[in-house]
């Protein structure tokens, strides 16, 4: 069942208090309506029926019915490789709740990189993802997020009828989009895309070490 609150039965209190901007609290209202909107479309749409493509994985080649595991939902997050910074970002967000998403639809990430450098990245960010490499090949040419763009961010979530797949949604990935909380959060301190870009770490070499300094990989 799906519940949908009006922005107007919502509290001035839930779009940042009296205090707040008018017409931030107005477009704050908009937006929380037409995502309810929006999501009940969502959740109507039936999807296109697709082919079931191969892909690989560090155990060899596998399938996207095979990703779906013993569930009929998959969320597959498209990820452009490790020598995305922006990707990387959205990753480890997603990350964050993996659990809970895993509660409600088996999720995968794909990227072109290679099985053992997808493994070897993700273990360097900490991520737990199951990883699967479509290697810029059929996959990625035919469920790209956007057409005609290749191997762009995003995701898709695919449903599954016994060996009949469809593509449900999908989504493309940007900054200061609502896939990453951090926009928001650094857009509320006056920071947009333009003044911040995601680094794959941010510690720097001090001017002096206090262990003597050999052998530092920066």
């Amino acid at each position: 069942m799906l519940i949908c609150i009006h922005w107007l039965d919502v509290p001035e209190s839930f779009f940042g208090g009296a205090m707040a901007n008018a017409e931030i609290q107005v477009l704050e209202a908009q937006i929380f309506e037409l995502t309810a909107k929006l999501n009940a479309l969502r959740q109507a749409e039936p999807g296109d029926e697709i082919p079931n493509f191969a892909l690989k994985s560090l155990a060899g080649d596998t399938t996207l019915l095979d990703l779906f595991g013993d569930r009929d939902t998959l969320l597959v997050i498209h990820n452009m490789g490790q020598g995305c910074r922006y990707c990387t970002l959205w990753a480890d967000g997603f990350n964050g709740f993996l659990p809970h998403l895993e509660a409600a639809m088996s999720v995968v990430l794909v990227s072109k990189d290679a099985p053992e450098v997808q493994r070897r990245f993700a273990l360097s960010r900490g991520w737990r993802f199951r990883l699967a490499s479509h290697g810029g090949g059929r996959y990625i040419t035919e469920q790209t997020v956007q057409a005609g763009a290749g191997n762009m961010p995003g995701a898709v979530v695919y449903t599954r009828e016994g060996d009949v797949i469809r593509r449900k949604n999908a989504c493309v990935f940007g900054p200061g989009d609502i896939y990453c909380s951090a926009w928001n959060l650094l857009a509320m301190a006056g920071l947009g895309d333009g003044e911040w870009t995601p680094q794959f770490r941010y510690w720097q070499r001090p001017g002096q070490l206090d262990d003597g300094g050999d052998n530092v990989v920066d």
